[in-house]
């Protein structure tokens, strides 16, 4: 187990538990504690409702391809911009902090 911190939009901290050894994600753990993060499209990077800023410093892996090709479509996008769905948990996040990105029109 981790410990990830989401901020959500109106600027509330949740610290949240999440196993290493199910293969999820950040959009995927965001959703199971019912936090606001869409994953309309299932977590293959096709759409950025799980758009997020990295906050901490934690070794990341680099953005492929598609989730680069996303960001690029995406509203109120910074540096720091990762799509939830992309970022796979891992040892190497525990302590992981992300903010919910806002909602594009």
């Amino acid at each position: 187990m981790i410990e990830v911190t989401v901020i959500d939009r109106e600027g509330e901290e949740h610290l949240l538990e999440a196993p290493t050894d199910m293969g999820l994600n950040m959009m995927e753990v965001c959703k199971s504690y019912e936090l606001p993060v869409e994953g309309t499209c299932g977590g293959m990077a096709l759409c950025a409702s799980c758009h997020m800023y990295v906050e901490s410093d934690n070794e990341l892996p680099e953005p492929t391809e598609a989730e680069e090709d996303m960001l690029d479509q995406a509203f109120f996008v910074k540096p720091n911009s990762r799509l939830g769905c992309q970022l796979k948990l891992n040892e190497d996040l525990d302590g992981l902090v992300v903010r919910l990105a806002p909602v594009g029109e």
